[in-house]
């Protein structure tokens, strides 16, 4: 059993848990919690290795053919992101998606900082049924800790890709292209989420940017009462998607 902070596993885990820039230079996550650990490993991808503690619920590891390292409490609790460690948590390769040629329901994301909110985001995406997930250069790390457990798994079972501007409009050049925007002209539920689309969602602060408004050729709203001048980025995010999945369905 691991019960040294200076293990070079450890100290791995660790460092890859606190900084991003650790993890683009090794091109490894941590993945913590069983679900996240068993979601990735039914997604196909498998851990450099896995740290848990005896009394973890790592039983379905064996099902993978994978053996965990045992670490100590106190270790676990040294290289948890949360205030309650769940007792097990893997080192993955960093996953490397592709777009799919085809999408038609398309997320894009606009200077989102904020990394529950954009773990949120993708999760609801993926409810939604979209298909492929562009974040401007302007957003924070996808595989933040925090995004990751926002996610529960979705950036496994949908493309999320970080790009820039030239490519984002190159990849939405043939698609109706929406903008979520609280002073848009047109209600989200009139707008025709029937034929291909990207819909852009802007950051919690200052909204959407100048290359984003640029690309777009409508401004979408949602209709608030109460004077209420706009909802939080992950909720206009998963009012919008769910109003164009039942278009869809009504369609189908």
């Amino acid at each position: 059993m691991i019960s040294s902070p200076q293990n070079e596993k450890v100290k791995l885990a660790r460092a890859l848990q606190d900084r991003a820039k650790t993890r683009r230079k090794e091109g490894k996550i941590v993945l913590e919690g069983a679900r996240l650990v068993r979601d990735a490993m039914q997604q196909g991808l498998l851990p450099d290795f896995i740290l848990a503690t005896p009394d973890s619920a790592s039983g379905f590891l064996a099902t993978f053919g994978i053996e965990s390292i045992l670490v100590s409490d106190e270790i676990m609790r040294e290289i948890s992101a949360t205030q309650q460690p769940q007792g097990i948590l893997g080192v993955f390769p960093m996953p490397t998606p592709t777009l799919p040629p085809d999408a038609s329901r398309i997320v894009i994301l606009d200077s989102i900082r904020d990394p529950g909110n954009l773990g949120t985001i993708l999760r609801t995406s993926a409810a939604a049924g979209v298909q492929a997930i562009l974040l401007s250069p302007t957003c924070v790390d996808p595989y933040n800790p925090k995004a990751l457990r926002g996610g529960m798994g979705a950036h496994f079972r949908v493309p999320v890709i970080e790009s820039d501007w030239d490519r984002i409009a190159t990849y939405c050049y043939n698609k109706h292209i929406y903008v979520a925007d609280s002073e848009g002209d047109l209600a989200y539920d009139t707008a025709d989420w029937s034929s291909p689309w990207a819909l852009i969602i802007g950051g919690e602060a200052d909204g959407a940017g100048h290359e984003a408004l640029a690309l777009a050729q409508h401004r979408v709203y949602i209709p608030m009462a109460a004077a209420t001048e706009s909802l939080n980025a992950a909720i206009a995010t998963g009012v919008i998607l769910f109003e164009s999945a039942r278009q869809r369905a009504l369609k189908s």
